[in-house]
C-alpha cells in the first residue's frame, strides 16, 4: 500500500487543455507571489508546449497574478527581515531567477539602510558571542561569516574596525 501511495505521488501531472492550466496556474500564483521562471517552469513540468505556456504567462501577467517587481519586493524583503540576508546574495538570487535590472532596484530599495546596517551588526556580535579564542581570530570569523551572507565586505570590515576600537 505505501508503494503504491509512493508512486502515484511520483507521477508528473500531465495539462493538455490551456483553460485548466491556467486555473492551476492562477491558483499556484495566488498561493504565493511567484516570479515569472517559476511559473515558466512549473507549466513545462505540467507538460504544456512553449506557445501555451508563453500565452498563460501573459494572461497571468495581465490579470495581474504574476507581477515581476512585486515578486522581487517581496523576496528581497522577505530574505532580509526573515533570514537575515545581505543585499549581495539577495541579488545573486534574484538574478538566478531572471529578475530584469529595474526590478532588482526596487527590490533593493524596500531594504532600509539603517535596519540594513543594524541586522548586520546584530549577526556579527551574535557570531562573536558564539566564538572562543583569541579576539583578533574572533573578528576575522565573524566577518568571514558575514559576508558570506552577502553582506559587503568594506561595510562589514568598517563595522569589525570599529566593535574592536571599543574592546
Amino acid at each position: 500500500m505505501l508503494m503504491q501511495d509512493r508512486v502515484e505521488r511520483e507521477k508528473k501531472i500531465r495539462i493538455t487543455k490551456i483553460d485548466v492550466a491556467y486555473k492551476k496556474a492562477e491558483t499556484y500564483c495566488a498561493y504565493q507571489e511567484r516570479c515569472q521562471q517559476e511559473v515558466r517552469n512549473k507549466l513545462y513540468e505540467w507538460g504544456l508546449w512553449p506557445d501555451a505556456v508563453e500565452k498563460i504567462i501573459a494572461q497571468l501577467i495581465t490579470e495581474n497574478f504574476l507581477n515581476e517587481e512585486r515578486f522581487a519586493k517581496a523576496y528581497a524583503g522577505g530574505k532580509f527581515r526573515i533570514k537575515k540576508w545581505g543585499r549581495l546574495k539577495i541579488k545573486i538570487e534574484l538574478k538566478k531567477r531572471r529578475i530584469t535590472d529595474y526590478c532588482l532596484k526596487a527590490a533593493m530599495s524596500e531594504i532600509d539602510d539603517d535596519d540594513y546596517t543594524a541586522a548586520l551588526k546584530q549577526i556579527i556580535e551574535k557570531r562573536l558571542s558564539q566564538l572562543k579564542g583569541k579576539k583578533q581570530l574572533q573578528f576575522q570569523n565573524a566577518a568571514r561569516y558575514a559576508i558570506s551572507r552577502g553582506y559587503e565586505g568594506d561595510l562589514v570590515w568598517d563595522l569589525i574596525k570599529t566593535l574592536q576600537s571599543k574592546s
